[in-house]
């Protein structure tokens, strides 16, 4: 018996989402080289039809878009694909003038609240103009927020449907409104933890009866194994490395890293702070480390294709950022043994003065946490040792998916 499943995502770049819903794809799989009494037909449609991390889909995986461009958004060239996307949705089936009352509606909501959100505006133009399948799905996936929830809520015809939410929901700038109450109409939300579930319940309290926890999937051993690989540092820095994955958003907070360095440089000279990804901010980031005078000592390394050597050569992870969901970069430094430092944000992955530290999203409070751990070599040892015990695997999260075919 075959089960057929469509994913739908946003964008497939590099981002922890994207990575998570590899993986997740990878273990369905998995499954069906297990048995054959249920097999899973599994299709992936990419909203916007770009994202670098295509070359790592599984064969198996049917890529639904009639195009698509490896281009990762946060990168020149691929943002100029997504202004054309947009522009070019924005015309489908007229969809930019059946949205007009409802777009500006939302405008006039955030002029109220003085922050403009464009992504918020823009969503519900890629969903209703995205590509249509007349095919009938057993199960639909919407695996992030915004775009793709209402594309599988309006657009899809599925038996079941799923929504994942990897955000705080309201911090994130989204509404019922904006939503257009679209969780509603799915069979089960599945929060990446439980903050962000109590997040979205207040927001959406009707849907607490199907609304489950599904942590996010990484393989270890696969980390491991990458973690032995060529490549990491080049430099000859031979003192305490700092690592931070993420890409270079607002999201991300870099300023407050970068202003905490500027004060950790004042008591620790041998200290030097790496970060790993890339983003539209580089630039505004590059002005400010050079304004600090840390251009040897907070340094942007660009996105790479392994970040693990990077990992196992560090020695404390900092994950100083703002409002998110549960961090797969902080999964992948606890499966590595790294102590972490991290923003209250991250509570439910760090037990603080247990496994790691957490701190203020403040640079006094950032760079007072690294400095008592780059003082403190025992410190660093027993949160290190507390990481590799931490249960960053999740096996039975995947039988609240699997389940919803057997319904």
């Amino acid at each position: 018996m075959k089960k057929k499943i469509l994913f739908v995502i946003n964008t497939l770049g590099g981002a922890g989402a994207e990575m998570a819903l590899l993986e997740l794809l990878e273990k369905l799989i998995k499954e069906n080289e297990k048995t054959k009494d249920v097999q899973y037909e599994i299709s992936l449609y990419v909203l916007m039809g770009q994202g670098e991390l295509v070359k790592r889909l599984p064969g198996e995986v049917i890529l639904k878009n009639k195009s698509y461009q490896p281009l990762s958004v946060l990168q020149k060239e691929g943002r100029y694909f997504m202004y054309r996307t947009i522009l070019k949705t924005m015309f489908v089936r007229g969809t930019i003038f059946r949205l007009m009352p409802y777009l500006l509606s939302l405008l006039a909501d955030m002029l109220k609240k003085r922050k403009i959100l464009p992504d918020k505006l823009l969503w519900r133009v890629l969903s209703d103009g995205g590509e249509r399948f007349a095919e009938e799905y057993d199960l639909a996936v919407a695996y992030l927020e915004g775009g793709s929830a209402y594309y599988v809520a309006d657009h899809v015809h599925a038996k079941k449907k799923a929504a994942f939410i990897h955000i705080d929901y309201t911090k994130a700038g989204y509404t019922r409104k904006s939503d257009r109450d679209c969780y509603l109409k799915y069979d089960a939300v599945f929060p990446i933890g439980e903050e962000i579930k109590q997040q979205f319940l207040k927001v959406y309290p009707e849907c607490s009866g199907r609304t489950k926890v599904f942590h996010n999937i990484i393989n270890t051993e696969k980390i491991k194994t990458k973690a032995l690989q060529p490549g990491g540092f080049s430099d000859d820095f031979d003192g305490i490395r700092l690592l931070t994955v993420g890409r270079l958003t607002e999201q991300k907070s870099y300023p407050t890293a970068i202003r905490a360095m500027k004060m950790i440089k004042e008591k620790h000279k041998n200290v030097r702070w790496y970060v790993l990804g890339e983003g539209p901010k580089r630039k505004e980031l590059e002005r400010l480390i050079g304004s600090l005078g840390l251009q040897k000592d907070f340094i942007l390394c660009g996105s790479v294709e392994n970040p693990y050597p990077y990992y196992k050569g560090a020695d404390i992870y900092v994950h100083a950022t703002g409002f998110e969901g549960k961090s797969i970069a902080i999964q992948e430094a606890q499966t590595l043994g790294l102590p972490v430092i991290a923003s209250e944000s991250s509570r439910e992955q760090i037990k603080d003065g247990v496994d790691g530290i957490l701190c203020r999203l403040e640079p006094e409070a950032v760079s007072d946490a690294v400095c008592r751990m780059v003082e403190d070599v025992a410190m660093r040892k027993r949160y290190g040792e507390a990481s590799l015990k931490k249960n960053v695997v999740f096996e039975k999260d995947m039988e609240l998916l699997t389940g919803l075919l057997s319904d």
